[in-house]
């Protein structure tokens, strides 16, 4: 290491990162479906926004595990 570098190792935690991705892709099929509505939205429409909201919180927890090992 020179210069103040860090080396990057792959954590545990790190693979939480695939989640989001197998939750989307994997569930459209199972969440194919206008009925029952969540929210007002269509329950695939919910199930993506979910999805999207899910990833924000889930790469936080990833982030903040990050700088507390640094």
């Amino acid at each position: 290491m020179t210069g103040g570098e860090k080396t990057r190792r792959f954590r545990a935690y790190h693979a939480a990162a695939a989640v989001p991705a197998i939750g989307l892709l994997a569930g459209i099929p199972f969440a194919n479906r206008v009925e029952p509505y969540v929210l007002g939205l269509p329950f695939l429409l919910f199930w993506i926004v979910g999805w999207v909201v899910a990833t924000s919180v889930i790469m936080g927890m990833i982030w903040a595990l990050d700088r507390s090992r640094s």
